[in-house]
């Protein structure tokens, strides 16, 4: 079978290698991957800047569905033909994170999906929504479920409530449609216009453009008759977190997501305490998590948003496309 191996650290390293199909236990199944797609976190693995301890060489990404080639012999939630996704954290079924379970991660506590068979345990997946494609069903692992997690598991989002949404990358797409669907009104920015366009084409009620205003908490306020939003999922890290602060009423949410401007936040302490800011690290979520969002895309007819589909033997490009920016949603990689 085909595989994608990281040799040394880097995107250039990248290279398409032969392996043999692994033989799934007894708790196990073979799982045919059809498509995976890439996350920022992906990237800072394969460069070495989220976890430069991580042995190599290895397989990387860890967003993945496909179809069940065969099962193992205790095996029970599954058979040979089901569609599935595979979830990142791969013991994380339900309740409380533990040092267990957050040690289950895929790619880095297990190889990665870019290959063309995995053995992957029958309980880290969750059944494909009938609705979605296998290139579809990739992209909800993790940008969908953090944003489920962050909106109705922690910020405990409600119909009528405003919200506000951070850039075009996928768990703020994922945000920006799972908010529309539970009845919340949505402001997204963006630093491209013709970005704020296609949001706008994705049911944002109001957009901002974060180059024309810095400050944009204060256009927040404004639309929201300086009130503040209920609620929002913070991408920027050290860049947006104080906007991302000041952009909430009393008692709003603000979920810890991501750390593209820097991962050490000036937090605003006497404004957190003030307004008593809810704050809450957010990485992914449970297996329950999961399935709950994947019943949500069916019932709803939710279609991810993706960018751009890459083969296999682009894997290089694929990446350097995502780094470059100028996507909105997903990044998928077609391996079958």
């Amino acid at each position: 079978m085909k595989a994608i191996h990281l040799k040394q650290f880097g995107i250039e390293n990248l290279q398409l290698a032969d392996e043999k199909i692994p033989t799934p236990g007894p708790h196990q199944v073979l799982v045919r991957i059809e498509a995976v797609a890439l996350n920022y976190l992906d990237i800072a693995l394969i460069s070495g800047t989220y976890k430069p301890s991580l042995t190599l060489p290895r397989i990387p990404a860890s967003d993945g569905a496909g179809t069940i080639e065969r099962i193992g012999s205790e095996v029970t939630r599954w058979k040979k033909g089901d569609r599935v996704m595979v979830n990142f954290y791969q013991q994380w079924i339900g309740g409380r994170r533990t040092l267990q379970n957050a040690e289950s991660q895929t790619s880095q506590a297990t190889p990665g999906l870019m290959v063309e068979y995995a053995c992957v345990a029958e309980e880290a997946l969750v059944r494909t929504p009938a609705n979605l494609t296998a290139e579809e069903a990739c992209t909800l692992p993790i940008a969908g479920v953090t944003a489920w997690n962050g909106w109705f598991v922690h910020a405990g989002l409600k119909p009528g409530q405003t919200v506000v949404t951070q850039g075009t990358g996928g768990v703020s797409i994922f945000a920006l449609q799972l908010a529309k669907i539970a009845g919340a009104r949505v402001i997204a920015t963006s630093g491209s216009d013709h970005k704020l366009d296609t949001l706008k084409k994705l049911g944002a009620d109001e957009v901002i453009n974060y180059k024309k205003y810095p400050k944009w908490h204060e256009e927040v306020l404004r639309l929201t008759q300086q009130e503040g939003a209920d609620a929002t999922l913070d991408i920027g890290g050290a860049e947006s977190i104080d906007s991302s602060i000041r952009s909430l009423r009393m008692e709003g949410f603000v979920g810890l997501v991501g750390f593209l401007g820097g991962p050490v936040l000036p937090v605003d302490f006497f404004r957190s305490v003030v307004y008593t800011v809810r704050m809450k690290g957010i990485s992914v979520g449970t297996r329950e998590d999961f399935e709950d969002l994947a019943r949500a895309v069916e019932v709803n007819g939710l279609r991810p948003v993706i960018s751009q589909v890459f083969p296999m033997e682009k894997v290089q490009e694929a990446f350097r496309y995502m780094q470059g920016g100028s996507h909105v949603g997903k990044v998928v990689v077609r391996v079958d």
